[in-house]
Parts: C-alpha cells; structure tokens; sequence
C-alpha cells in the first residue's frame, strides 16, 4: 500500500507485505520510493513527398528500381524499414531495414529494387532508440517505369 508519510516530507511511503512459506509469518518493509520520468519526443510523422523510377538501361533492368523521398517531424530517425507487400498491404514480400544518420533536417531518400512489374503497397518506417512512425503507399511498378 501507499499513502502520504506522517513527517513533513510530502513524499510517499511503500509498504509491502511478503509472505513468508516456511512460518507464514509476514516481512514489513518502509521506506521512500523516488523516481524521475523524461519524456522525448519521438518521430511524430512521416510522408512520402515523392516516388522516382530510376531509368535503366536494358542491360540493367533486371529489376526496377525507385527512390522515396521521405521526410518526417520530431526527433531524427536512426533507422529505415521498407516493408513491400502485396496491394491489400496484407502479405509481405520482402522487408528491408538500414541504418541512417540524418544530421539537421529530416529529409531522405530511401532506393529500393523491385523484381517484377505490379502494384505494391509500400510501408517505410522511420525509428530511433524511443520511437518509430510510418507512412504507407500504393505503387504500381511497370518494368522500369513506376507510377
């Protein structure tokens, strides 16, 4: 239990009560309970502002590839997930997670490969030790070419 000690510090007391299996007599401790909270701010928000195909020549076009330029409000992420997904966002094809170091301004982009033709939903997570936001698209890719 907890309640306001009867000295003239305004600081709670904790009481707790321990059974004790061998005598099943109890164990009484007092005392003080301190404790300090930051708070941080986290990643409050992520947008995609635009999605680029990289143009390729046939010898390259293996696979399709497009840049996301991504910015985002708050703190600066530490780390990046592109998790591309079936259209229905429901069945992940394949995730990919790199480290960043973003220095003043929270604006990058992110360059990802795409094996075939088709319409994927993009999710791109920013994160860092205390927080992570995301921002989600729909893409069609039309063999080097996106929309």
């Amino acid at each position: 239990t907890t309640g306001p000690s009867s000295d003239s510090d305004s600081s709670p007391t904790v009481e707790s009560v321990e059974d004790n299996p061998d005598g099943g007599c109890h164990i009484y401790r007092n005392g003080y309970y301190e404790s300090s909270i930051a708070v941080v701010e986290g990643i409050l928000e992520v947008n995609i502002i635009q999605m680029t195909s990289i143009q390729m020549t046939e010898s390259q076009a293996e696979n399709s590839l497009v840049d996301f330029v991504v910015t985002c409000q708050g703190s600066l992420p530490t780390d990046v997930c592109t998790v591309v997904s079936d259209p229905t966002c429901q069945v992940s094809k394949s995730v990919v997670c790199d480290p960043i170091v973003v220095t003043d301004e929270c604006l990058l982009t992110i360059r990802r490969a795409f094996e075939e033709p088709g319409t994927y939903c993009i999710n791109i997570t920013l994160g860092d030790d205390t927080s992570q936001a995301l921002a989600s698209a729909l893409i069609s890719v039309n063999g080097g070419e996106s929309t």
